[in-house]
């Protein structure tokens, strides 16, 4: 659904205004950087879920299911088919487990290491470019605020 966010006008205490004006930044900042991204990715072909799936198994290698949806925050069911999705364009295979056979391993096949060694730079330096309007402190600020927000319970 579509949520539409406006600087709020709830007359509470100072507190509640400046965290509710501070979340409705962070989430349009997020949701514009995340909207600009994926139209690029959609320029290559790729979801931003298929992209995240290509991504880990590049740098980290050979990966079960569950723990690759762990990686990229996505349910089991959406895994399946952003998985079965890869598999069809010839970027990722699912195979046995030798130690345990009902396990499955998703791993990259030439083609997927491929695309993914040519196109993880372009998607770097599209990042890079999200953020250059920050110097680098403000950089390390923003990297060690949201850590701080999002280990907050």
């Amino acid at each position: 659904g579509v949520i539409c966010v406006m600087p709020t006008h709830y007359k509470g205490t100072q507190r509640e205004v400046d965290t509710l004006n501070a979340f409705i930044k962070l989430m349009r900042a997020s949701n514009s950087i995340s909207n600009r991204l994926s139209r690029k990715m959609s320029e290559e072909n790729i979801t931003e879920s298929q992209f995240g799936i290509l991504e880990a198994l590049y740098h980290l290698g050979c990966q079960n299911q569950r723990e690759l949806g762990a990686k990229i925050l996505k349910s089991g069911g959406n895994i399946t088919m952003v998985i079965d999705n890869l598999i069809k364009r010839g970027y990722v295979e699912r195979k046995q487990n030798p130690e345990d056979r009902r396990a499955v391993i998703i791993s990259l096949t030439k083609e997927g290491e491929k695309f993914i060694e040519k196109y993880f730079p372009v998607h770097l330096n599209n990042i890079v470019h999200e953020f250059s309007a920050l110097t680098s402190e403000e950089l390390e600020t923003l990297a060690a605020l949201c850590k701080k927000v999002g280990k907050a319970e």
